[in-house]
């Protein structure tokens, strides 16, 4: 699996990317990542990458004819089906599911804007998906492009020590995960809840989705709905 990024700030690479689990996974090669610097498809001697909007308005939009430039050298050594995605507030929203279907591909180019965000034209004539990490402003797409990163690199095979982890994970089947604790058994006289220490495996098991479901309806209500419909359709198949 190999990222590039299309950026104006490659010194903020590998960033988090480089510590922990996606650190490791990078040095053992389970990805690959490569900086684009936008600002080096500038035509003119400033290496200005920006100009202000037609109709009026605060800010500066990143040139459609620099980005074409920059996102052409990108495809370079890469198939005609890469995956291509602009990190933008106003893209769709990702999810895990979303994040399972992208680990897949084997070529992924990140476009990050920057200021007030990039000519339309470009995303149009290209026909570039515009994602979202949440619904709230960055200062810039390459923050995004970390989170997107990292939820992809920890999916690869064996990069996580522990399957066992993706499929008790938030999100899996819709559902947030269970509250955990470690020791010691008792802090501050709060004590861990006495079925964790039976070593009734079947008994924690079933405790643990309890408190899913619990914890899902009463924060996340529309991820408890999805849960319930999809068993139904399960149910619905199975007879």
């Amino acid at each position: 699996m190999k990222f590039k990024i299309l950026t104006l700030f490659p010194e903020m690479f590998p960033g988090p990317i480089n510590y922990s689990i996606t650190g490791k996974a990078l040095k053992k090669k389970k990805f690959q990542l490569e900086t684009i610097n936008i600002r080096d498809f500038s035509i003119n001697k400033a290496k200005t990458v920006d100009d202000t909007p037609f109709g009026g308005g605060a800010g500066m939009i990143i040139k459609a004819d620099i980005l074409q430039n920059a996102l052409t050298f990108a495809k370079k050594g890469f198939k005609k089906n890469c995956k291509i995605f602009s990190l933008s507030p106003s893209g769709k929203k990702i999810t895990q599911s979303f994040i399972k279907n992208l680990v897949t591909s084997k070529e992924i180019i990140l476009i990050c804007g920057r200021y007030e965000g990039i000519d339309q034209r470009f995303i149009d004539y290209n026909d570039i998906e515009e994602i979202s990490v949440g619904d709230y402003i960055l200062s810039g797409g390459e923050i995004a492009s970390f989170i997107l990163i990292d939820a992809c690199v920890r999916l690869i095979p064996e990069v996580l020590g522990n399957s066992e982890s993706l499929r008790s994970e938030s999100f899996h089947d819709y559902l947030l995960e269970y509250s955990q604790y470690t020791k010691p058994s008792i802090w501050k006289k709060l004590k861990v809840p006495e079925v964790l220490l039976t070593g009734n495996h079947k008994k924690i098991s079933d405790w643990r989705l309890k408190k899913s479901l619990e914890k899902t309806k009463k924060i996340r209500p529309e991820l408890y709905n999805l849960f319930v419909k999809e068993k139904k359709r399960k149910l619905w198949i199975t007879f």
